[in-house]
């Protein structure tokens, strides 16, 4: 997201011109300087205009608020930039009304880092609306709001829960800033969701970081899959799966998170809502967590005698989800700063053929340190990322992304590179080499954090692994090549297909296991 609008340096000397230059040195002006300099007002009190629509859309939760907000806010610095220049203009009146819209934005906002006060409900403004001037309304509105709170309300806050924290908080915090970031690229598709059906963001956001870290492809041993992780049979209770043509909604956003809030609903009715327990009907089975419920006689999850009928699994998840709503909510009070992610939507239309992974190499990662690869494959489930995609197709992305995608990779050097590095074949290094001789890049893949699964057994923590798929071989593939586009280890895909080293031999239309594959 966009940081919220300074001073810039030439407008910071203006500034100071403006405090030092008396009156007195105003010169005449001709009737044309007095026309050009009205043309400025004129000009000003249009985008004064422009940037107040701006804080209603973003009131109204309207992504084109922050982006409408900060285009204004540019254009009365340019107005004001041309005024120093022009005979006749009236400097101050200016700047009053820049100064004057830049105040109410932050006071808008509530508290600055600097103005921190002792009130924890002052301080939790959600971290990235409060980034920019118009999207602060909104944070206003959510502070102002008593139901952003009412997580703190509906969990027991102890040691189990400071224990999760400080997890978050060391080895896990590379997890818990990947989580936080994944979810605020889909944040517009999925926190409607839990709005509508009454339930927390923070909630949402804990099991998202939970279950899959925020990205949609996860699939655990077990089988439960997507950002929410579902279990098929669970899966299609709630409306998800395969929908006709091949893709499985389970991996859909949007429609995961309309699945899980409905889901955690028809547990919070059966058990009195207590939401511990319906987390732990998430990960160790509804069933359970219903006989757990009426055997103990309605005591909640932290009584000895129900927390021992969980699994370790589930005792671990419950507070390991709350920890992670809890920060979530409280990011001050642990000293944690959020990434500031640039997550207005856009659309993106394809001038020319390309995959995901090409898309990935040609945009860089200006403005992100790993690069746009798991914004695309988040916002775009449906391609896998080897795919080529037709030119003319729209793919969902950020404004960010739409903006580097015309910069670099319509055409241009940047996008020719791309095409080739994602085409080469390393086989093509050796003269005439057998396919399947060169393999680059054929490392072990980095295990993910364990997973956990809805209404399904709970199982160890174990690295993730995706389900048994299959895959075409195409013209001049190789065997690493496959090996690296589908996360899978070569000699692991070789043995699941009888494939003999050192060739690995191949041929055109051999179907592949991808066993053991987490892409």
């Amino acid at each position: 997201m966009s940081s919220r609008p300074s001073l810039s340096r030439p407008l910071l000397a203006v500034l100071l011109f403006a405090c030092i230059v008396p009156s007195a040195l105003a010169q005449r002006v001709s009737a044309r300087d007095r026309a050009a300099a009205e043309a400025l007002v004129a000009r000003m009190a249009q985008a004064e205009t422009r940037f107040r629509a701006a804080t209603v859309l973003a009131g109204n939760g309207d992504p084109r608020g922050a982006e409408e907000g900060n285009a204004a806010l540019e254009d009365m610095e340019d107005v004001i930039d041309a005024c120093v220049k022009q005979r006749g203009c009236p400097l101050s009146d200016l700047l009053a009304s820049y100064k004057r819209l830049l105040k109410e934005g932050i006071d808008d906002s509530g508290a600055g880092p600097d103005e921190a006060g002792e009130d924890d409900e002052l301080l939790e403004a959600d971290p990235a609306l409060a980034a920019d001037v118009p999207e602060a309304v909104r944070a206003a509105r959510l502070l102002g709001d008593d139901s952003r709170h009412a997580f703190d309300r509906m969990v027991r806050y102890n040691p189990a829960i400071q224990a999760g924290i400080r997890r978050w908080l060391t080895d896990m915090r590379p997890q818990l800033m990947t989580s936080y970031e994944n979810y605020q690229v889909m944040r517009h598709l999925m926190w409607p969701e839990f709005e509508k059906r009454g339930l927390p963001e923070a909630l949402l956001f804990g099991i998202l970081a939970k279950e899959s870290n925020g990205r949609v492809h996860s699939v655990s041993r077990a089988g439960a899959a997507g950002p929410m992780q579902f279990m098929p049979s669970t899966a299609r209770r709630f409306g998800l799966g395969p929908d006709g043509t091949g893709f499985d909604t389970r991996y859909d956003p949007r429609a995961a998170a309309e699945a899980s809030a409905a889901y955690l609903n028809e547990r919070l009715r059966e058990l009195n809502n207590d939401v511990e327990l319906a987390l732990a009907g998430y990960n160790g089975g509804e069933g359970r967590a219903l006989r757990v419920y009426r055997a103990s006689g309605g005591s909640g999850f932290w009584n000895l005698r129900a927390y021992e009928q969980f699994p370790p699994e589930t005792r671990d998840y419950v507070p390991m989800v709350i920890a992670a709503a809890w920060i979530f909510l409280h990011p001050r009070q642990f000293g944690v700063t959020f990434p500031k992610v640039e997550a207005t939507p856009a659309a993106l239309k394809l001038v020319r053929p390309a995959s995901i992974y090409e898309l990935t190499v040609c945009l860089g990662n200006s403005g992100n340190r790993d690069g746009y690869m798991r914004t695309l494959r988040n916002l775009n489930p449906r391609f896998d990322a080897e795919t080529v995609i037709p030119a003319g197709t729209v793919l969902a992305a950020t404004a960010r992304v739409a903006q580097l995608y015309r910069r670099h990779c319509e055409g241009g050097a940047r996008a020719e590179l791309a095409h080739a590095l994602v085409t080469a074949d390393p086989n093509a290094a050796l003269e005439g080499a057998p396919p399947g001789s060169v393999a680059v890049g054929d490392v072990t893949p980095v295990p993910g954090v364990a997973t956990t699964i809805v209404t399904g057994s709970p199982q160890p923590a174990r690295p993730k692994a995706a389900q048994a798929r299959t895959y075409t071989v195409a013209r001049g593939d190789t065997l690493g090549r496959i090996a690296q586009r589908h996360g899978c280890q070569i000699k692991q895909l070789a043995a699941a297909n009888g494939l003999k080293a050192p060739a690995y031999a191949l041929r055109q239309g051999q179907k592949l296991q991808l066993v053991g594959c987490s892409k």
